[in-house]
């Protein structure tokens, strides 16, 4: 699978699957709390499943305060 991590900089990484979410962000080493996995215009959840053949978005969640 391809996964483009843009946390702040842009990378992309291949990765067999099928795995899980929370394996993919384990093994590239990226805490789940601080981001969104998208795959598509689907955001994902840690237990969902991806395949061989997907591309992923990881990307950083930022927050962020009014005046």
């Amino acid at each position: 699978m391809k996964v483009v991590l843009r946390t702040p900089e842009r990378r992309e990484v291949e990765l067999e699957g099928p795995k899980t979410v929370r394996q993919v962000l384990e093994e590239l080493g990226v805490v789940p709390e601080g981001v969104i996995v998208a795959r598509g215009e689907e955001l994902l959840t840690l237990d969902d499943t991806v395949a061989d053949d997907d591309t992923l978005e990881v990307i950083s969640a930022v927050s962020g305060g009014g005046r």
